[in-house]
């Protein structure tokens, strides 16, 4: 989150550092909740691909584990996290069966009321590369599910929508028997994500979670049985109404809306981003180049 003009004028990205989320995506899962309600009855919950932390800390203020011990969060993530008050965080690789036994662990041996993801790649602009490495993210997700999701829960995931999604759509419905895919308010039109809400888990009979075997074949089918995909129609919901604010559009700083708006700094600065590396490279080669350039001076 920095200083662009276009992010001040963005108005969940303003409501977010105002409401002290870590990421305007905060907006996303609540208003997922408001339309699915995936929070009622759910005790144990684990976030995949957590980082920064703006899906738990709304797990967090909503399910209350502070003040009901029987309430436990688990957030994953490659990147390391800054700590999140009632939020366990393990620093983990979700295609890993070590990182499914950690969070069972958590659990005292049992499993997830609701799994959420928002991971994402590093997106490249080009369209079918972005969907395609977010399609093996969603199966990575779901693989790793299977393992940690109890009977009759709830999984939600990110979701590119191009080409694959009625594919991506149908192998959902081999778990879960209601499948919809939505579109909070808080996400931008232009934008080609979308969230996957599957609901009411019920595995194949004989399937068996196991986290080391991908569930994909190279034909794009999962590997525990040999259905075809048929065609089907795909349920598209919009979370939120015209009442609210359009996530695409931006409002005038100062305006008569935000006539007392203040700048703020982003709420949580990353911990360990993946430029850092790049960024420790750029200033070993400022510090050097003085030194580079006393050899090579003239000695005249």
């Amino acid at each position: 989150m920095g200083r662009s003009s276009k992010d001040k004028r963005d108005i969940y990205y303003r409501q977010a550092k105002e409401a002290g989320w870590r990421a305007r995506s905060a907006f996303k899962l609540i208003h997922l909740n408001e339309r699915f309600n995936l929070f009622k009855d759910v005790k144990k919950v684990v976030d995949l691909c957590a980082a920064p932390g703006s899906w738990s800390q709304v797990l967090a203020k909503q399910l209350k584990p502070l003040e009901n011990p029987d309430v436990r969060i688990v957030s994953v993530d490659l990147q390391a996290m800054a700590p999140i008050p009632g939020v366990t965080i393990l620093q983990g690789d979700i295609t890993k069966q070590s990182t499914a036994r950690a969070v069972i662990h958590e659990f005292a041996g049992e499993q997830a009321d609701l799994v959420v993801c928002d991971g994402a790649p590093d997106v490249t602009g080009l369209h079918d590369i972005d969907e395609y490495i977010q399609g093996e993210l969603l199966t990575c997700a779901l693989n790793i599910t299977t393992y940690l999701l109890k009977r009759g829960g709830t999984f939600v995931a990110k979701i590119f929508r191009g080409q694959n999604v009625a594919i991506v759509y149908d192998q959902m419905k081999l778990f879960f028997p209601r499948v919809t895919i939505a579109k909070p308010s808080s996400s931008r039109n232009s934008s080609i994500e979308a969230f996957i809400v599957c609901q009411k888990y019920t595995p194949p009979d004989g399937y068996t979670p196991t986290i080391w075997k991908s569930l994909r074949l190279p034909s794009g089918k999962f590997d525990f049985k040999g259905d075809e995909v048929n065609a089907s129609i795909i349920p598209f919901l919009v979370c939120g109404d015209l009442t609210g604010y359009d996530a695409d559009t931006n409002y005038p700083v100062g305006g008569p809306q935000f006539e007392d708006y203040v700048y703020k700094e982003p709420v949580q600065q990353p911990i360990s981003p993946p430029y850092e590396e790049s960024l420790n490279m750029r200033k070993t080669q400022t510090l050097q180049k003085p030194i580079m350039d006393a050899f090579n001076c003239d000695e005249s």
